[in-house]
C-alpha cells in the first residue's frame, strides 16, 4: 500500500512538470507580442486533463505579479483526454467561486454564464482539441475552441482576473501547474 501511495505521489509530482504539447515562444495579441511565461499539465487525481500555456507581455514569477500585470494575456489549452464540456464549465465556475468574493461573482454573473455556456454547448472536447482565453484591455475576454472565436468578448479586467485566479488565486486548481506556469517556460 505504501508503494502504491508513493507511486501516485510521484505521478502527481511529475504531472505539471512535463507538457505533452509544444508552445510557441511568442504570440501576437491585440497589437502586442506576448511571451510564453510558462507551461504545465493539469493533473486531476492521476489523470492528465490538459496542457496549459500562459502568455504575458513580460515575464512574471509570482501570482501577485501576474494579477497586477496590465495588458493582454493568453491562456492556451490542449485537451489531453476527452473532457465533457459541462464538467469543464462547472470546474471553471468552481475555481472562480473558490477565489472570488460573492460581490465579484454577482458583478460578473453574465460573463461567467457565458463562459459556462461556451463549454456546456460543446458535448465534449476530445484529446488534442484546443481552447483558449485571450484578454485584451478595453475589449474583454475572447474564448476560442479549436481556434474559432466563441461569440463576442465578454467582461473587463476584473473578470479576467477572476479567470486567472482559477490557477493563480489563494485556492488554485493545481499548485504544481501554477508553479510551472510561473517558471519561465522551462518545462
Amino acid at each position: 500500500m505504501t508503494a502504491l501511495i508513493a507511486g501516485m505521489a510521484l505521478c502527481l509530482q511529475a504531472g505539471a512538470a512535463t507538457t505533452v504539447n509544444k508552445y510557441e515562444p511568442t504570440a501576437q495579441l491585440g497589437g502586442s507580442t506576448l511571451q510564453l511565461n510558462g507551461k504545465g499539465t493539469r493533473v486531476r487525481l492521476v489523470f492528465k486533463a490538459y496542457d496549459l500555456g500562459l502568455y504575458t507581455t513580460k515575464h512574471v514569477t509570482t501570482p501577485a505579479e501576474l494579477l497586477a500585470l496590465p495588458g493582454p494575456k493568453r491562456l492556451q489549452f490542449v485537451a489531453l483526454r476527452d473532457l465533457p464540456g459541462t464538467d469543464l464549465g462547472r470546474l471553471f465556475l468552481r475555481g472562480m467561486s473558490d477565489n472570488a468574493t460573492p460581490a465579484q461573482l454577482t458583478r460578473h454573473a453574465l460573463s461567467t454564464t457565458r463562459l459556462i455556456d461556451i463549454f456546456s454547448g460543446k458535448p465534449k472536447l476530445v484529446t488534442g482539441d484546443t481552447f483558449a482565453m485571450d484578454f485584451i484591455p478595453g475589449k474583454g475576454t475572447q474564448f476560442y475552441i479549436q481556434g474559432q472565436p466563441q461569440g463576442e468578448p465578454v467582461g473587463d479586467d476584473e473578470f479576467f482576473t477572476m479567470v486567472l485566479r482559477i490557477w493563480f488565486g489563494d485556492s488554485p486548481a493545481d499548485t504544481q501547474l501554477r508553479d510551472a506556469l510561473l517558471d519561465g517556460g522551462k518545462n
